[in-house]
């Protein structure tokens, strides 16, 4: 029954991610938002919430550790298994905005993180702020220093004249959606780690960071096989940003997070900032300036190896 429960929860997380995205998106036209800040900011919020309900949903309910693997497992599965398919299906262009301004933040993220949880192994509604704060600074920095540098052909024109009756019924839908998805998923997620012998934390960083990673993923490939270019290293990276200051961050404020699995500082944060370091030499290596299908295969590669140490170290 747990995995009946899992199934139905992904699935609400990804009808209810796209009812919310479209929602916000044609929200925001009705507002007159120019598409480029629609896209940097409005979608990948509404891409991270499934994230940040879990995250919620499971710091409420006494799993701190699923709250905290569930970004750290997604920022992992962002870069080792859905930038690596999507580089197989077609080659990745990769900007100077990679290694100008969104991998140094990314870093900047990922080690302030580590650093808030290994201090005091706790995230306190304090330190979740400065997480917030910073990513508004970020957007700011990014919308002033990006230009036209972002395609935008995964927006859909017909979302400029949906009705306002619309608009409401899709953010209900939604709203619904990822929070009985949400609960589903962790409570269905628990059962099986107490059934199959692991922790939380584990099941957080595989099962949970890769269902809640499943939007991602599709798009992905699917602008990949069409030969689009709306999908690019700089979202992933900016996914992976939202997912520490927004999801991380808000659920702290919210609820402050206490790391109760050892393992997650001593092992699975490194992973995380093992795959997020790995990108610039993967960028310049070989072909400069371009994630090739080789090295899509051996991101694949290493997060295979790392699912499998997963459940084969205890």
């Amino acid at each position: 029954m747990s995995i009946i429960w899992v199934i139905l929860g992904l699935t609400l997380l990804v009808v209810g991610g796209e009812f919310l995205v479209r929602s916000s998106v044609a929200l925001s036209f009705k507002f007159n938002i120019s598409k480029m800040v629609i896209g940097m900011t409005v979608v990948s919020f509404a891409t991270s919430v499934p994230e940040l309900l879990v995250s919620l949903q499971a710091a409420i309910s006494g799993s701190p550790a699923i709250a905290i693997n569930n970004v750290v497992g997604s920022n992992i599965a962002n870069i080792g298994l859905v930038l690596g398919i999507t580089a197989m299906v077609n080659n990745i262009a990769v900007d100077k905005s990679f290694y100008k301004l969104n991998w140094p933040a990314m870093m900047v993220y990922s080690i302030v993180l580590y650093y808030f949880m290994k201090n005091d192994n706790f995230l306190s509604a304090f330190e979740g702020t400065i997480l917030f704060i910073g990513l508004y600074l970020f957007l700011i920095v990014l919308i002033k220093s990006t230009k036209q540098e972002i395609d935008l052909e995964a927006i859909d024109e017909t979302l400029t004249t949906v009705s306002n009756f619309k608009i409401l019924l899709w953010l209900a839908i939604g709203a619904a959606a990822l929070f009985f998805g949400s609960e589903w998923l962790v409570s269905g997620a628990k059962d099986i780690a107490l059934s199959i012998g692991v922790s939380e934390a584990v099941i957080g960083v595989s099962l949970i960071a890769v269902g809640t990673s499943v939007p991602e993923l599709a798009a992905s490939v699917i602008a990949a096989a069409k030969q689009e270019k709306a999908i690019s290293l700089g979202n992933l990276i900016g996914s992976n940003i939202f997912n520490i200051a927004s999801v991380l961050g808000l659920t702290a404020i919210i609820k402050p997070i206490p790391v109760t699995e050892p393992l997650i500082l001593t092992r699975d944060i490194f992973w995380m900032l093992g795959f997020a370091f790995i990108l610039i030499p993967l960028v310049f290596i070989g072909k400069k300036f371009e994630i090739n299908r080789f090295k899509g295969f051996c991101l694949v590669l290493a997060y295979g190896i790392f699912v499998m140490l997963l459940f084969t170290h205890k």
